[in-house]
């Protein structure tokens, strides 16, 4: 799927510039993970459950580095506060 229409429903890039580092990100986890080629694999073809797991396992290794750098000292939690919420979507409620 193009990079453009990837982002069309709830998943959008929050960070501009990040799209392309993230589908770079995406497609090393699915390898990583025993998805060979999955840049060129029809998405609809895999199950949900292979589709949710190279999610799954994209945020647990951006979880794991953000705790990495909180435990070396090179964040801190207030600077991860600081950063701005992303903005809703139309037609959805914010949360606060």
């Amino acid at each position: 799927m193009p990079i453009g229409q990837r982002n069309a429903g709830r998943n959008r890039v929050l960070v501009p510039g990040a799209q392309q580092v993230l589908e770079n990100f995406k497609y090393e986890i699915a390898n990583e993970i025993g998805l060979a080629n999955y840049a060129g694999v029809d998405k609809g073809e895999l199950t949900s459950r292979q589709n949710g797991y190279v999610g799954g396992y994209m945020v647990r290794k951006m979880i794991q580095q953000v705790e990495d750098q909180m435990a070396q000292g090179t964040i801190q939690t207030s600077q991860l506060a600081q950063q701005p919420a992303p903005k809703s979507p139309a037609g959805t409620a914010q949360l606060l």
